[in-house]
């Protein structure tokens, strides 16, 4: 299953690289409450993999938060992962 990138999860001053919003496409609240726990993968175009699990849901829109191993770049965002 495919999802996409949303942006980094972020206050007013601060954003924390390792955690990412994603949005599963076609998905609503209850539907990505079933993807908590799943393991996530993001793949640059150098072939490098970042993993990462799903913790919990992100608003009431069905967007997901990803906690991942490091960091991901900025050029993440935009970008697809993969829900295994």
């Amino acid at each position: 299953m495919k999802a996409l990138i949303l942006s980094y999860r972020r206050g007013r001053h601060t954003q924390n690289t390792k955690q990412m919003l994603i949005k599963v496409e076609g998905l609503d609240v209850e539907g990505a409450s079933k993807l908590i726990g799943k393991e996530v993968v993001w793949r640059s175009k150098g072939g490098k993999e970042i993993k990462g699990k799903i913790s919990s849901l992100h608003g009431r829109k069905g967007v997901l938060r990803v906690i991942f191993e490091r960091g991901l770049p900025g050029q993440a965002i935009g970008t697809e992962v993969e829900i295994l």
